[in-house]
């Protein structure tokens, strides 16, 4: 079931995900208790707000269902990615290849110009129709310095069902919201009482 996201029903960015925006990426589809589910990038124009929100790409770059889906792939890619490593298993080969994929889709380093004028001269190319391939390729890179980095350590799972989110762990917390963290308490509290005693 999809529900219209609402800055009031936004859940804020997991713990992370203001430092990664490969976290804030992978957490874009969002499950949410009483089998509520939301999609940051579930339609062409939602896909263009949350890449514009981002820098990623202009609010006019008029994202069609093509990209949107190249990029909802892209992200279960990744997710796939993130599950293995917080589980300790090996990844996925068609996971690793998706992710490879898209980091080769754009220049990594500023290409040579020549300018009549003014002579030589550096820069990344972007243009309208490399918009996709540059969005992919950045977030590929995000995740892949991720995990591969010194906070790859502290990337977990919520703790709290149905929650799908990723966070990077601070101490104790297992959760990606008060929200989550509070739903989590109360089911613990709730099972304490529905034991009976041992005595």
């Amino acid at each position: 079931m999809s529900e219209p996201l609402t800055a009031e029903s936004a859940l804020p960015p997991a713990p992370g995900a203001e430092d990664h925006l490969a976290l804030d990426f992978v957490n874009s589809a969002i499950a949410l208790p009483a089998g509520h589910f939301v999609d940051l990038l579930g339609t062409p124009a939602a896909t263009n707000r949350w890449l514009t929100e981002r820098g990623l790409a202009p609010a006019d770059a008029g994202v069609q269902e093509m990209c949107a889906a190249q990029l909802r792939s892209l992200r279960e890619h990744l997710k796939a990615l993130f599950a293995a490593h917080v589980a300790g298993l090996p990844a996925l080969p068609a996971a690793l290849s998706a992710v490879n994929d898209a980091l080769s889709r754009a220049p990594t380093a500023a290409l040579l110009y020549w300018d009549e004028k003014d002579g030589p001269y550096r820069a990344t190319p972007c243009p309208t129709n490399e918009i996709l391939d540059h969005a992919l390729a950045t977030l590929a890179a995000n995740a892949a310095d991720l995990l591969t980095g010194p906070d790859a350590e502290r990337l977990t799972a919520c703790g709290s069902p149905p929650c799908n989110r990723y966070l990077l762990r601070h101490g104790r917390r297992h959760w990606c919201s008060i929200r989550c963290g509070d739903r989590a308490r109360a089911a613990r509290a709730y099972a304490r009482r529905a034991q009976p005693n041992a005595d």
